[in-house]
Order: C-alpha cells, then structure tokens, then sequence
C-alpha cells in the first residue's frame, strides 16, 4: 500500500507529464484491395496490449490480420477479419507489427478500398478496471485511486527506462571515444614509424650514392 507522500509523488509525475506517455493508439485509413499495410509500435516487456478494428465490408474482398513481433512469432492471427478484438502480453521489450491484407479475386481497380479502423490499448488503458472492481469489490474512488497508481508506477517504470537507456548510450559513447582514443594514437606511432624509417632509408641511399657522407 502506498504512503500519501508516496501517492502524491506519483501524482504529482502524472500530472506533470502527461503529454509524455501515450497508453491509446487510434488510426483509421484506406485499404487497396490486393495490397498489405502494416502499422509498428515499440512497447515494454510485460504489458497488456488490447485492440479492436473494424473493416469494411466489401462482397468481393477477403480481409486477413496477423500480428507478430520482430522475430516473426504470430502473436494473433485471423483470416476473413472484418471486426473483431484480441489481446496479448508482451514477453520481452520489443518491435510489433500489426498487418492488414486485403485479397480479392477481380484485381486492383474493380473494387473499391475497404476502410480500416483500429484502436490499440496497452498498459494501464488495457485494463478492465470494471472488472478488477467486481472481483475485489472496490468501490467507485478506490477504483479510480487504484488507476491513478497503475498509471503512476507505468510513468516511474518508463522513466527508469528512459534512465537505463540513457546510461546505456552514455557507456557506449565513452567505450567509442576510447577506441578513437587508442586508434589515433597507433595512427600517430604508424606515421612516426613510417617517417623514421623513410629518414634512414633516405640517409642510406645518399650515402650509397656518395651524395651526402
């Protein structure tokens, strides 16, 4: 249970930046019959991600959804989808497509494109705190008290991420500069070696030649 210092503090992030972190995502477009169009979104390691579309209808086009993530697992998948909802949860940090495809047997051009809608939640959003309240019989404030929590620790989650990140580049901005370091100093003792050298081979020929003594 959090501290009413603890709360604030929280609260006091959520209000501060709630610009920052987007927990909705909606888009609606074209879709031209026999063509794919996929759309991609990062999202954190162990997060609820929820979703609902709805496509046009169309009597001579066939629709097809799939989702999967960078490494080409199918998280969803459902032919002839015109309007429907899924949900998954992520398993690791990473890059997820969601494709919708459109076939049709009479070719571009002879029907006409089907309109997509898609609504994407994930994380807090995703959460049916309906029903949380039926289970733990929670009443109307302790509800929303109970969303404002999740929200704020989603936003101190994304912060230490942000953190780590940065701390991650920074690692691997002073391991480059090091290298650059070290590789310009061998530059420097290669063109001092090849200078050398090119003196005494120089002073050698001359002396060869009885130019110089």
């Amino acid at each position: 249970i959090m501290t009413p210092r603890a709360f604030m503090s929280r609260l006091f992030l959520l209000l501060t930046f709630p610009v920052l972190f987007d927990f909705t995502f909606s888009i609606t477009f074209y879709l031209p019959v026999n063509l794919r169009k996929c759309l991609r979104e990062e999202i954190h390691k162990d997060v609820l991600v929820t979703g609902e579309y709805e496509v046009s209808e169309q009597p001579n086009a066939k629709n097809n959804l799939k989702i999967t993530d960078s490494s080409g697992h199918i998280l969803y998948s459902k032919e002839d989808a015109s309007k429907g909802k899924f949900a998954f949860t992520t398993e690791d940090y990473d890059m997820f497509e969601v494709c919708f495809e459109s076939k049709s047997p009479l070719g571009t051009g002879r029907v006409t494109d089907q309109l997509v809608n898609l609504d994407m939640k994930h994380g807090v959003e995703a959460k049916n705190y309906e029903e949380i309240a039926k289970v733990e019989k929670l009443k109307p404030l302790e509800v929303e008290l109970r969303r404002l929590e999740d929200l704020s620790e989603s936003i101190v989650n994304d912060f230490a991420y942000m953190k780590k990140r940065e701390e991650e580049m920074r690692d691997t901005n002073e391991s480059t500069n090091i290298r650059v370091l070290y590789f310009s100093i061998f530059s420097m003792c290669c063109l001092i070696g090849l200078a050398t050298w090119q003196v005494f081979y120089l002073r050698r020929f001359f002396k060869a030649k009885k130019l110089i003594e």
